[in-house]
C-alpha cells in the first residue's frame, strides 16, 4: 500500500515538474553513526540550496533532535494519537532544514500497529509535495516499521562500518529488503573507517555477496574517515559539519551529499556553509 501510494505521488510530481527524492538512511546494527550521518547530511543537502525534511522514525530511541541540539513541543506520537497533522508537528532544525522528532522510550512509537505505520509512510506523500529531500532516520535492524519505511523511498542508504557485526548486519538487511521485492536504489556509506582502503575492502566484500547470493547492486554511497571532531561535536550537541568544516569527515560527506544530489559542493569560509551556519553561531 504505502510503496504504491509513493509511486504514484512520484508519477504525479513528475507530472508537475516537481519530484522529491525520498532517501531512507538505514542500518543493520546500532552504534555506527546512522542518526549523526543523517543529520549532517541534511545539512549539506540544505546548504546545496534543497529543501530538507528529515523524519526521526528510530521509534523509542529517537535522538535526532539531540543532533541538532532543538527541543520540540510537539513530535510523532502527536501524529500517531490524531492530535496533530504530520506538518503541525515540523520543527525548524537550520535554515533549509525542518525536522519530525520522535520520543524516545515511548511503548507506542516503539511497537506501531500496521494501521499506525501504514498511515505515517502514507503521510509522507504530503511531504515529498512540500520539499526537495525527504530523509528518513530509521532504528537499527529489520523490524516491520525499518522495512515499511525503506520500502516506500526511492534511495535506501545504508550505514556500516568494519566492525565485521555490522558487516554482517547490513548484509542480512539486504537480503530482507531483497525478499520484500524493493525497487529503489541501494548504496553503501561505510563509516568510521581507519583509512580508504579498510573502507574499500569493507564495500567490496558486502557489494560481492549482494551480487552473487542477491542478485543486488550496491552502489558505493562514500566512506567517512574516524575523526575525533565528530565525538566532540555529538557530545555538545552540534552538528559537526558546521562545528568543524574543514575537518576530513566533513569533506567526506560533502562528497556523499554532492554524489546523491548531483550538487557540487565546496566548503569555505564565504561557500559551502554560509546558507546555514549562522543558525547556530
Amino acid at each position: 500500500m504505502a510503496q504504491g501510494s509513493v509511486k504514484e505521488l512520484a508519477k504525479l510530481n513528475a507530472e508537475n515538474g516537481h519530484k522529491a527524492m525520498i532517501l531512507t538512511v538505514a542500518s543493520g546494527k546500532g552504534g555506527v553513526g546512522k542518526t549523526n550521518i543523517t543529520a549532517n547530511l541534511a545539512i549539506c543537502f540544505a546548504a546545496a540550496g534543497k529543501k530538507v525534511a528529515v523524519l526521526d522514525a528510530d521509534f523509542g530511541l529517537a535522538n535526532l533532535d539531540i543532533i541538532f541540539g532543538v527541543s520540540s513541543k510537539y513530535n510523532l506520537s502527536h501524529f500517531i494519537k490524531g492530535s496533530k497533522s504530520l506538518e503541525e508537528i515540523a520543527q525548524p532544525a537550520c535554515e533549509g532544514v525542518d525536522i519530525f522528532c520522535g520520543l524516545a522510550g515511548v511503548e507506542q512509537l516503539a511497537q506501531l500497529t500496521d494501521f499506525a505505520r501504514e498511515r505515517l509512510v502514507a503521510a509522507l506523500e504530503g511531504l515529498s509535495e512540500n520539499y526537495d529531500i525527504v530523509l528518513i532516520d530509521t532504528a537499527a535492524g529489520i523490524s516491520k516499521s525499518v522495512l515499511a519505511f525503506c520500502m516506500a523511498c526511492d534511495h535506501t542508504i545504508l550505514v556500516g562500518s568494519p566492525d565485521p557485526a555490522a558487516i554482517t548486519d547490513v548484509y542480512m538487511l539486504l537480503k530482507a529488503m531483497t525478499l520484500q521485492k524493493y525497487k529503489g536504489r541501494f548504496s553503501l556509506l561505510v563509516n568510521m573507517v581507519q583509512n580508504d582502503t579498510q573502507g574499500k575492502k569493507v564495500y567490496k566484500q558486502i557489494a560481492a555477496a549482494a551480487a552473487q547470493f542477491l542478485d543486488v547492486r550496491l552502489n558505493m554511497a562514500g566512506l567517512m574517515p574516524r575523526d575525533a571532531n565528530v565525538v566532540t561535536c555529538v557530545q555538545k550537541r552540534e552538528p559537526f559539519v558546521l562545528a568543524c568544516p574543514k575537518t576530513a569527515a566533513t569533506k567526506a560527506l560533502m562528497a556523499v551529499a554532492a554524489k546523491i544530489s548531483r550538487v557540487p559542493m565546496t566548503a569555505g569560509e564565504n561557500g559551502f556553509f554560509r546558507k546555514v551556519v549562522n543558525w547556530f553561531f
